[in-house]
């Protein structure tokens, strides 16, 4: 086995014992630790009540590159766009401000880091879907209503 498949597998363990509670993870092949699906189910805020599918995909040079994720449930997110694009600093491959991938960051982070975009990392003021901050911004009970609608009709468990 490889250093890196090691790494990995010390990895894959670790974010099952220390998950946060609204999270869990699947692995379609347990023999294939390079993708797996996380599911997250916010118990506050706005997307309280859904359930949310994310697709991992660790890259052949990992840790050095981050991994690959998209969300596949369909919502109305600032940071998250309908396609399933998402905006966290800690994915990002360059940055110039330091805040994106480093070799010492893990899974766990990026985990905890989906995790907290539908809490405290939430940000309007440097959106991915702009047309969702701006609808925050603007009108929030009608961001709120459009959250809603998009919880009730895609992210229903």
């Amino acid at each position: 086995m490889s250093v890196r498949s090691r790494f990995l597998t010390r990895e894959v363990s670790e974010i099952q014992s220390c998950m946060p509670k609204t999270c869990s993870v699947s692995f379609g092949n347990v023999d294939d630790l390079r993708r797996f699906t996380l599911y997250i189910s916010p118990e506050e805020g706005y997307w309280k009540g859904g359930k949310f599918t994310f697709e991992i995909e660790i890259p052949p040079e990992y840790n050095i590159k981050p991994p690959k994720v998209v969300c596949l449930t369909k919502l109305w997110h600032p940071n998250i766009t309908e396609e399933g694009k998402i905006c966290l600093s800690i994915l990002r491959e360059h940055t110039m401000d330091g805040t994106g991938w480093l070799p010492t960051r893990s899974l766990k982070d990026v985990i905890w880091g989906l995790n907290a975009l539908f809490t405290d990392l939430c940000d309007f003021e440097d959106p991915l879907n702009v047309p969702a901050a701006e609808q925050h911004n603007i009108n929030r009970r009608a961001f709120e209503r459009k959250v809603r609608d998009y919880v009730r009709s895609y992210a229903v468990e």
